[in-house]
């Protein structure tokens, strides 16, 4: 049984799951954890749904959609931690080989596939934003500081793949191949970075306009 398996969100206790990322093994590894903390993101945001009354039909609806996204969220995010995990052990299996043609291949491939497999989880973080948001401004105002730790959550998650997609591309700049050159190359990877810096900054945007009501320090 590989690391990959034992490590598995699925059948991992927390401290299990923790004890495994901090064994120099390559899987879980940051893009796995991106996922564990986009899936925190989605629990509380679905714990904020829960404490907050509606004051009308509209607001309830409203509250009733994004805690139905959350609940899928939270899943999917967990199950793209572990596909993550596995590219990881991909990549790491394609360096492992011996130098030559067959092992530039791997690797070229096994980049190409943990990027993808990064940017499938920062498109999916990027659907939580206007959830959070919205909670930030209509939900139980008791509960905004964990709104404020599901905004930092998912920064983290946004900040994991943006990394790890751009990190992953730069490993095809090889053989007098030049990053711009791979940019070209595959540009809808490459656009997913652009998307993943300017969803953290729309993130930032909302944790600063709630910083005074979440963490007050002036003694307003």
């Amino acid at each position: 049984m590989d690391n990959t398996e034992t490590a598995s969100t699925a059948n991992s206790t927390i401290a299990s799951w923790i004890n495994a990322l901090a064994i120099s093994d390559g899987a879980p590894g940051g893009g796995a954890a991106s996922g564990i903390m986009l899936a925190i993101a989605a629990s509380l945001t679905s714990m904020v749904c829960g404490y907050t009354t509606a004051d009308d039909q509209n607001q309830q609806d409203a509250l009733s959609s994004i805690d139905s996204r959350a609940q899928q969220l939270k899943s999917k995010a967990l199950e793209l931690g572990d596909q993550d995990a596995a590219a990881t052990n991909t990549f790491g299996a394609a360096f492992g080989m011996e130098p030559g043609p067959s092992r530039q291949q791997a690797v070229e491939a096994a980049s190409v596939q943990a990027a993808e497999a990064s940017a499938a989880l920062g498109e999916l973080a990027i659907t939580a934003i206007a959830d959070l948001a919205w909670l930030a401004e209509h939900g139980n105002p008791s509960l905004i500081a964990d709104v404020a730790v599901g905004l930092g959550a998912l920064r983290a998650a946004v900040t994991g793949a943006r990394t790890n997609v751009s990190f992953d591309l730069s490993k095809l700049a090889t053989d007098g191949t030049s990053l711009a050159e791979v940019h070209r190359a595959h540009p809808q990877l490459w656009q997913k970075v652009e998307q993943f810096t300017d969803a953290r900054e729309e993130i930032d945007r909302i944790t600063a306009a709630i910083d005074h009501r979440a963490a007050p320090t002036d003694g307003r």
